[in-house]
């Protein structure tokens, strides 16, 4: 899937976009917008795409879309998680630092006269004094100026930031909007990637079905040994595998509480939901502190087989 950056055309939020469209040509366009929903269908996608509308860059052959594709329009910018470059990954949260260039941006006259963009990519990674100083930018918003936040996690953003931003929640992508946006991912894939574009792109990557069948193992009972540890520091240092991991982990821990609640055995039923919250709570933390995600694999494995 292209980066968000380079994409001129969107499938799946034509009404996100048509709502954005509308309140420009109203001329009442509010000054910061906050797009939710899921992981991988395509939230920064339309930040993208609403920033080209605002900065007549629709036309990728257009100046001011090649210079948005290039990343060298004045009036964008994107604020998101840098790169650790001692660790070789994103960072755990968007600072200070990251946001400080925000304010001098917006108050600088725009260098083609018209609108000035700022995406914040990710806002449920802002820490305290970032977010506190995004927030002061929304409260005296400049003219002409417009923030558009993406999150999978609106509840992590303060009530303060929420409230100031006009809400577009995205949902899953259907089925023959998927097939369009990735023709070549295998029908069975899409399927289990729940209207999400990006997961179905990771879990089309696990070629060899090696975490499917590693989360089947644990949901099967089956203790962590020496065996997996290979396989664990494989997910690991896997761009996407440890959410992959969690995901269908996750996915399986709750159909197996569904399906004790069913049959009556309440005792499964409450554990396997107890898992479930334990490993989401595992798994938001070390993505927020950027822990060391073989160590929380092993974590999850422990928790999950030790029924």
């Amino acid at each position: 899937m292209t980066d968000p950056r380079h994409t001129f055309e969107l499938r799946g939020h034509e009404a996100a976009e048509n709502i954005f469209r509308a309140a420009l040509a109203s001329g009442r366009l509010h000054h910061a917008w906050l797009i939710s929903g899921p992981a991988g269908i395509g939230k920064a996608t339309l930040a993208f795409r609403l920033a080209r509308i605002l900065l007549n860059g629709e036309d990728q052959n257009s100046p001011a879309g090649r210079r948005i594709t290039a990343a060298t329009h004045g009036d964008l910018l994107e604020i998101s998680r840098a790169v650790d470059e001692k660790k070789g990954r994103l960072r755990g949260e968007i600072t200070a630092a990251d946001v400080r260039p925000v304010q001098s941006f917006l108050h600088h006259t725009a260098t083609e006269g018209g609108w000035r963009v700022v995406i914040v990519d990710g806002a449920e990674f802002l820490n305290r004094f970032a977010a506190n100083a995004l927030l002061k930018i929304l409260e005296e918003p400049p003219p002409r100026a417009i923030l558009l936040l993406t999150t999978a996690s609106p509840g992590k953003l303060l009530p303060t930031i929420r409230s100031r931003c006009r809400a577009l929640a995205l949902s899953p992508v259907s089925d023959q909007d998927m097939r369009a946006i990735l023709p070549d991912v295998p029908e069975d894939v899409l399927m289990r990637a729940h209207g999400s574009p990006g997961r179905a792109l990771f879990l089309a990557q696990d070629r060899d079905g090696a975490i499917a069948g590693f989360v089947a193992e644990i949901l099967a009972g089956k203790a962590l040994n020496a065996e997996m540890l290979p396989l664990i520091d494989r997910i690991a240092r896997e761009t996407e595998g440890f959410a992959l991991l969690c995901d269908l982990l996750g996915e399986g821990l709750a159909e197996r509480a569904r399906s004790a609640a069913r049959r009556g055995d309440l005792l499964l039923a409450d554990s396997s939901a107890r898992q479930c919250s334990e490993l989401d709570t595992l798994k938001r933390q070390t993505d927020g502190f950027n822990l060391d995600k073989a160590q929380a694999i092993r974590q999850a494995v422990e928790r999950a087989a030790g029924m």
